[in-house]
């Protein structure tokens, strides 16, 4: 059997849906194949953060995630424990997913974004990107086929997929097909690009094989210590491990590093509950549904994320040590960067050289990234526990004063990110008109800059988030009362990008936009980039055809 579509898409996770997305809400034909039966059925990641959220809320269906996870009134504390039932060390407060829309409604400055940061389990959120990846006409789900495949053929690429019980084969025409299918890609093994980094790390906590341990237990919080939290960090000499709630019922997962002598063979319910109970610090039957190893030191990127048809995203192209959860989230701008690309150029206004900014772009990220969950990673797994920690003695209160107010900071520079959040840019590409230099990159601090090359300034208008008026894919931003841009509208129809024109002019916050952007006029790209900015005298064509890569930088 033979079929045809413009992209394959080569994994159903969190890159290979969102992808799917941006490709179906434009319209354009793509597959996507995953050899599981369905999304994860396990924890994986656990930390949307707030610039993917704002993504979420573009492709329509933020709120939706926001209801998942935790219960409206549970609060996403970090909290540190010698052993979970033992003493508290420190608590990073955070607030409950109720509270949230009225902080964003009021937030300024650093932290000025429709959304905020949703703790909510990757398994939940798979389910809401398969749905609404589904809804679109033009993308075609395949879970349970397997790609075993492919070739490029210059012009065109194929791929040989099958379902994972071998009982059908095809053969897919494609103009691209994408590799999202994790660390072990298919496609980036297939065309020999290799990782490059850092693949293990010696650290008395994360930094070797760890363990994760999906479980339920309904009465674990009549055990636990202090007041609820979304994520428990035991922190002593015998058991480091840390705990996230799940369902903040009674599902939870828990990972823990396991030593020399426990990292070979199978790990059994009853061993993953003997780790479990180190951690807790007493005897407590649990429900062990699922156990997997993983590694947490790694910090690994792509040398390459481009092969002539063939491309890479997600974990395929980069593998995090989880801290600061920035694994997860940087797959999904991969795919909004790739994704609209990709749309441009099937559909005709975007130039040859258009796809070949998405290595420009995001392999920058994801090396600003890694390094930074790498320094997490050092900071929080390299901290020894004193000898006296659980000691009843001075000493021992000492010490745990000690690790305490370390850890407590620690969780502020990790889980206060506005920066590492917002503050990815895009500098250095051919399709960004640089005009200045930027704010400097930090972990905890964000400048909102019209710079162009970084997000979008976000503000809050009259009746709405300034994002929520953007278009679809290009736009116009006008903030300058009687700025004639109807030559802006010619010069798009002209080069058949689609363009809107936003015009706040008279809105109470022109000004503030003015001053935020630092120009009368601003080009927004479709993933909430400023691609330009200036004034009216500028020749848009060339504006315009610079940041779709039709004529050279």
């Amino acid at each position: 059997m033979e079929e045809a579509t413009s992209v394959i898409v080569v994994g159903g996770g969190p890159a290979g849906l969102c992808l799917a997305i941006e490709l179906g809400m434009r319209g354009v034909n793509c597959m996507v194949f995953d050899d599981k039966p369905d999304t994860t059925p396990h924890p994986q990641a656990n930390a949307t953060q707030a610039r993917t959220m704002e993504h979420f809320r573009r492709m329509g269906f933020a709120d939706e995630i926001r209801a998942l996870g935790l219960p409206r009134n549970y609060p996403t504390d970090i909290a540190y424990f010698t052993r979970y039932t033992k003493h508290e060390l420190g608590r990073f407060r955070m607030p409950a997913s109720g509270e949230v829309r009225d902080l964003a409604r009021q937030a300024t400055g650093a932290w000025s974004s429709p959304e905020r940061p949703h703790r909510c389990s990757q398994m939940f959120i798979e389910r809401v990107l398969k749905k609404h990846a589904g809804r679109y006409p033009s993308v075609s789900l395949r879970y349970g086929w397997r790609v075993t495949g492919f070739k490029d053929h210059g012009t065109h690429v194929t791929a040989d997929a099958e379902p994972t019980d071998r009982r059908a084969r095809t053969t897919i025409k494609g103009a691209y097909i994408i590799g999202c299918d994790g660390p072990r890609s298919l496609v980036r093994q297939a065309l020999g690009i290799r990782y490059g980094g850092e693949g293990s790390a010696a650290r008395h906590f994360m930094g070797g094989t760890m363990l994760a341990a999906y479980f339920r237990q309904k009465d674990l919080y009549r055990l636990l210590n202090g007041d609820k939290a979304w994520m428990y960090w035991t922190f002593n000499a015998d058991r480091r491990a840390l705990m996230a709630a799940i369902n903040g019922s009674d599902e939870f997962v828990y990972h823990t590093q396991l030593r020399a002598d426990e990292a070979d063979g199978p790990v059994s319910p009853a061993r993953a509950q003997a780790l479990f109970e180190q951690g807790l610090g007493c005897a407590c039957p649990i429900e062990v549904l699922y156990t997997a190893r993983w590694n947490a030191g790694y910090t690994l990127v792509a040398d390459s994320y481009r092969q002539g048809r063939a491309f890479i995203a997600g974990d395929a192209a980069h593998l995090f040590t989880p801290t600061g959860g920035l694994g997860y989230n940087t797959a999904v701008e991969d795919a909004v960067n790739l994704g609209w690309k990709l749309a441009a150029v099937l559909q005709g206004w975007g130039g040859a050289r258009l796809v070949e900014t998405y290595q420009e772009e995001r392999r920058p990220a994801a090396l600003r990234n890694t390094r930074i969950a790498r320094a997490f990673a050092d900071s929080v797994g390299k901290f020894a526990a004193h000898p006296q920690l659980e000691e009843d003695s001075a000493e021992g209160a000492a010490a745990r004063a000690a690790a305490g107010a370390y850890l407590t900071d620690h969780a502020r520079r990790e889980f206060n990110i506005p920066g590492v959040t917002f503050g990815v840019r895009y500098d250095g590409s051919s399709i960004i008109a640089s005009d200045g230099p930027a704010p400097p990159d930090s972990i905890n601090d964000y400048v909102p800059t019209g710079v162009p090359g970084g997000r979008a300034p976000h503000l809050w208008l009259d009746d709405a988030s300034l994002y929520d008026r953007f278009g679809r894919d290009f736009t116009l931003l006008v903030m300058r009362r009687g700025s004639d841009v109807a030559k802006w509208g010619a010069a798009a129809r002209a080069l058949g990008l689609p363009l809107t024109v936003l015009d706040i002019s008279r809105e109470r916050a022109a000004e503030e936009a003015r001053y935020v952007y630092g120009a009368d006029l601003a080009l927004i790209r479709p993933d909430q980039h400023v691609a330009w900015r200036g004034a009216e005298d500028t020749d848009p064509e060339i504006a315009l055809q610079r940041s779709i890569g039709q004529t050279p930088a």
